[in-house]
């Protein structure tokens, strides 16, 4: 069975190529943790961290595509194809939304009626995705408690 009935190329080696490669390039170089924007709740993700897990996500992603070969479910050659596809892919795509980016194309499409109906909004560059709503959430939260405070046994 070693390496029949299999696709070509490998659809995990090229998923997880695609998703380290961008997250990668992502973590390095678009993400900015000090934007002026940024949360005033969470503490910055230092480079050091953002590179380790790059590379962390980059040994897991070699696991997964070892392990299509180790498990006899693909050749190396199906493998290698489906990883040189996902990262290429993850490339063309990263350059693709950084033109978009730069030229102002996400914002207007931001602008059109079904993504403002749908509630679109752009938080992958100007936020930090972990915090994206807590603030807002932790404000209504402390309105909420202001609000319904318990009387005390002398009122």
């Amino acid at each position: 069975m070693h390496g029949k009935g299999y696709g070509m190329p490998s659809s995990h080696a090229q998923f997880v190529a695609f998703f380290s490669t961008y997250l990668t390039l992502f973590l390095l170089l678009r993400h900015n943790p000090h934007h002026p924007h940024a949360s005033s709740t969470h503490i910055p993700t230092p480079y050091w961290q953002r590179l380790a897990l790059a590379l962390l996500s980059v040994a897991c992603a070699g696991a997964v595509a070892q392990s299509r070969i180790y498990l006899y479910y693909h050749t190396q050659r199906q493998v290698y194809a489906g990883c040189a596809a996902g990262a290429l892919c993850a490339i063309a795509w990263f350059v693709v939304t950084g033109v978009a980016r730069h030229y102002g194309l996400v914002e207007a499409l931001l602008e059109t009626p079904p993504a403002r109906w749908l509630r679109l909004r752009d938080l992958v560059v100007n936020e930090d995705l972990v915090d994206a709503g807590w603030e807002r959430w932790e404000r209504r939260r402390q309105e909420t408690v202001g609000n319904s405070r318990v009387p005390n046994k002398s009122e």
